[in-house]
């Protein structure tokens, strides 16, 4: 993808720790490229890789992964529901979902108490390695990845707080909601960090974001992207 070199330059800074994986896909040989694609990554290690759900909850015992990169279709149920039943039970496990179809607005209907650090990336749109590993280091984070390619094919819903945004808050929020860490914003945007949070700080007025700190308001704001915005015509 064009920006996949802005973004892996972002995120060359987070790679302090070994981030763990499990990967749940019932496709053989494309679990065998998530695999590949993931383990070439110094910083990111897969420690198994399994194909039902079953099989997954089994390798996804509490300790055993910081993230679960699922498919949402899968031989014994789904991603969706699977990922629900893991993070009640650990709440810092981070979720990336893949889907064959554009399945993004799922993000929208799971429950508050565990919406915080999914991530949504669409098997036919995201192929690139930068961004599946970008995605799954800021779901480790607790932050919130939405897909790409799928986010240049949307645009604000009239009327809505979303469409209130200036072009260059609505240029942050993008970024944003792809994982970028404000550092990763600005350089992409060849601004300040310091202008990064100031127009954060304005996306979350905007947007009637309050400083709860039950929830993390870059997720809100992500999904707030989400439900705003529709297929442009």
């Amino acid at each position: 993808m064009a920006r996949g070199g802005a973004i892996l330059s972002a995120m060359s800074g987070s790679a302090a720790r070994t981030t763990r994986v499990v990967v749940v896909e019932d496709q053989p040989l494309f679990r065998s490229m998530l695999e590949l694609t993931l383990g070439a990554a110094e910083d990111v290690r897969v420690v198994a890789s399994v194909g039902t759900v079953k099989d997954g909850a089994a390798a996804l015992r509490p300790g055993a992964a910081d993230v679960a990169v699922l498919d949402i279709d899968l031989p014994d149920g789904n991603g969706i529901a699977l990922g629900v039943t893991l993070r009640r039970h650990q709440p810092d496990l981070g979720i990336l979902l893949l889907s064959a179809h554009d399945a993004m607005d799922l993000l929208l209907d799971l429950p508050p108490d565990v919406a915080a650090g999914w991530s949504y990336l669409s098997k036919t749109s995201s192929t690139d390695a930068s961004t599946l590993v970008a995605a799954v280091r800021a779901a480790a984070e607790g932050r919130t990845t939405l897909d790409p390619a799928l986010l240049d094919r949307v645009a604000p819903r009239a009327g809505s707080a979303v469409a209130r945004l200036t072009d260059r808050q609505y240029a942050v929020l993008r970024l944003l909601a792809q994982g970028l860490s404000n550092a990763g914003i600005g350089e992409a945007l060849q601004i300040t960090e310091k202008s990064v949070q100031n127009h954060i700080n304005g996306i979350y007025g905007t947007l009637g974001i309050d400083a709860d700190p039950s929830r993390n308001p870059r997720v809100t704001a992500a999904l707030r992207l989400l439900e705003e915005t529709g297929p442009v015509a």
